[in-house]
């Protein structure tokens, strides 16, 4: 993967991290799709992450991201999946 979309990748990621209270604040206005907690909000954040990457090639890279790039992507995200529950604490936050 290229090492301009790699940190674009990390720094969402961090980003993700840093404004889970938006993610909240999403999950908590949708009172249906709640009892599905954690699968709901990881999903707003895979779907965050999984747009950024797409942005991203198409800005640095001026095209489509291949197929060995988004297997990249996936293994990405497959590495950060518990870090990305831990500091979202999905795993265990009530609401």
């Amino acid at each position: 993967m290229d090492k301009k979309l790699e940190e674009k990748i990390h720094q969402k990621i961090k980003e993700v991290a840093e404004n889970s209270d938006e993610i909240y604040k999403i999950i908590n206005s949708l009172e249906k799709l709640r009892s599905h907690y954690d699968s709901f909000g990881y999903g707003i954040v895979i779907g965050r992450l999984y747009n950024s990457f797409y942005y991203q090639c198409r800005r640095i890279l001026k095209r489509n991201p291949t197929n060995e790039e988004f297997l990249e992507f996936l293994n990405m995200l497959n590495k950060n999946q518990v870090k990305i529950l831990d500091v979202l604490k999905l795993s265990n936050h009530s609401l």
